[in-house]
């Protein structure tokens, strides 16, 4: 019989991602296991707890392999607000490389901002783009996904 993991699994949608050393920090210090998807061969730290999954090229080939695992107890790290959405409906807890958390409440808002950015794009407006990312930010995105871990830990059924 193989022992219940130590706590929720992350799935990092780590196609362009700026806090993949932040992430392994925090899943070392709760011994959680970080499945890394990727459409593509990432180099990554070659430790027993995180998990290199290449799918295939097809768009959003990442997106379905994570979309199909997160549910509740689960954490999802993306900047990508449709896989947000799936994920949230699913239940899982959803956090943006900044920190913010994705939820029930907001999810339809970001879901609409993004479509419209995306149609001022095509339609030739200039929208400048996302800013910077910051240490503010790296900071926030720390700060997030450790509250996320500890609530998940905290509201999970006590072993009999």
């Amino acid at each position: 019989m193989s022992a219940a993991p130590a706590g929720p699994p992350i799935y990092l949608d780590a196609d362009a991602c700026p806090v993949k050393d932040e992430t392994y920090r925090v899943a070392e210090r709760y011994g959680l296991t970080v499945h890394v998807v990727a459409n593509s061969v990432l180099n990554l730290p070659r430790e027993p707890w995180i998990v290199r999954v290449v799918v295939g090229p097809e768009l959003d080939a990442a997106d379905d392999w994570i979309a199909a695992r997160a549910g509740p107890g689960s954490i999802v790290l993306t900047a990508d607000v449709p896989l947000a959405a799936r994920c949230v409906k699913a239940g899982a807890t959803v956090l943006a490389f900044t920190g913010k958390p994705f939820s029930e409440a907001g999810i339809g808002l970001a879901l609409a901002t993004r479509d419209l950015m995306q149609s001022l794009r095509e339609a030739g407006t200039i929208t400048g783009g996302p800013k910077p990312f910051s240490r503010a930010d790296r900071s926030a995105f720390l700060s997030a996904l450790d509250r996320a871990v500890n609530r998940i830990l905290r509201d999970r059924p006590k072993p009999v």
